[in-house]
């Protein structure tokens, strides 16, 4: 596996670095990047405006990439898949296509990711609906019923992330969107976390809308995807642009807009990322997630297991890895996580993620400066495991234990 990942070869006669930030981007598999490549070598052109075959040949593919989403995300066809350049872009969709009047409700938790915020907050200042902060609990089987207490009549929409890119939780969403429709609300999830490690089906999942991001699933940046569990979810939303593309006709006087998915994927595509991002698809569909979700846990275990007596090492989010089993958030007393980034880097050639992780709202209430994250997928393996206890526990030895804030709080 490891082999068909050339960012995990060796380079210059230095070993290859052990990446585990993957929940931030993974890395891409080689036919991802040879599908790119195809597309600029083989048959450039712009799909769905010129009647030569390198065009003909580019719309075959991109449509072809959509047929892989919806067989890999569960859609009830192709037509509910929208290429976008992310999931920030797919929830910004939602947001702003969505018919909003004064006194409506969303619902976010307080554990979201900016891109599930910073809309919300905009629609509050400027159409001034109401937003909600479910104070999430510490069992994910709590959720729904906390849920539960904040949904009024007057609630439009409930946006909540699929699993946590702050601590690897992952919430029950079909029990959740029992409860959402229930209610006579529409459900928006952020499957960042959760499409690149559980196998989905949204006509059984329940979720409305669901957004993912090509960059944290094998495929290339600048990627990304709405789904759908119903056309008629598509169908309520105004598009974020509109232009070449995304109409049957127009005159000087007026337009008609195309069916969706295609009303919302105006001008020119990103037509190498997107044959990139099915090619990705592709590779994850003829895997196991269940065995990498066996395999990210075994190594998250291991790397728990090795600090669970060091008080210095603080787990952030649940304590059993089982119910986090892609992400590893901890901060080390005394120690600044940016400088232990750093320190991995330069010392172990550990690569992973420092900071507040796009979740700055959690931490400023908090009054916390961020933490480390280790995030672990389908190429890492056990010595990469042992490179990080490694540098962890060097880290620790080279700077004794001394007050000071820690990064985030234990449990």
């Amino acid at each position: 596996m490891r082999r068909k990942f050339p960012a995990l070869r060796r380079r210059g006669g230095r070993p290859a670095p052990v990446y585990l930030d993957s929940a931030c981007m993974s890395l891409v598999p080689q036919e991802v990047i040879d599908a790119m490549l195809e597309y600029y070598q083989q048959y450039p052109g712009c799909g769905g405006r010129s009647f030569h075959r390198n065009a003909e040949q580019v719309s075959q593919r991109f449509e072809r990439a959509r047929e892989s989403f919806h067989q890999f995300l569960g859609t009830p066809s192709p037509q509910e898949i929208v290429f976008l350049r992310n999931s920030t872009e797919a929830i910004n969709l939602v947001a702003r296509g969505l018919p909003w009047k004064a006194h409506d409700r969303v619902v976010i938790s307080d554990q979201e990711h900016n891109s599930n915020l910073i809309v919300w907050q905009r629609l509050r200042d400027e159409v001034g609906i109401h937003l909600d902060i479910l104070k999430l609990p510490d069992a994910a089987a709590a959720v729904p019923e906390a849920l539960e207490a904040l949904l009024r009549p007057e609630t439009r929409l409930v946006s909540l992330f699929h699993t946590s890119n702050l601590d690897g939780r992952t919430l029950p969403i079909r029990e959740i969107a029992e409860r959402v429709h229930a209610r006579g609300a529409r459900l928006l999830v952020d499957g960042c976390q959760a499409a690149p490690h559980l196998a989905l089906d949204l006509r059984t999942l329940g979720a409305d809308y669901y957004a993912v991001s090509g960059h944290k699933m094998l495929g290339p940046t600048g990627t990304g995807v709405l789904a759908s569990n119903d056309p008629e979810r598509l169908r309520e939303l105004s598009p974020l642009l509109v232009g070449g593309e995304t109409v049957e006709w127009s005159t000087l006087e007026g337009h008609a807009l195309r069916a969706p998915p295609h009303r919302f994927e105006a001008g020119l595509q990103n037509y190498a990322g997107v044959l990139g991002a099915g090619a990705a698809v592709e590779f994850l569909r003829r895997c196991s997630l269940d065995e990498v979700r066996a395999h990210d846990l075994d190594l998250n275990r291991r790397v728990t297991r090795a600090f669970a007596d060091e008080p210095r090492v603080q787990v952030l989010g649940p304590p059993d890895p089982a119910d986090r089993p892609s992400i590893l958030a901890f901060a080390l007393e005394g120690i600044d996580p940016n400088d232990g980034a750093l320190f991995l880097d330069e010392a172990h050639r550990v690569l992973l993620r420092a900071g507040m992780h796009c979740v700055h709202s959690w931490y400023r209430a908090r009054g916390l400066s961020g933490n480390l994250r280790a995030s672990f997928y389908l190429y890492n393996n056990l010595a990469d495991a042992r490179a990080l206890i490694r540098g962890v526990t060097e880290l620790l030895e080279r700077i004794p234990g001394r007050p000071g804030p820690a990064g985030a709080p234990a449990g």
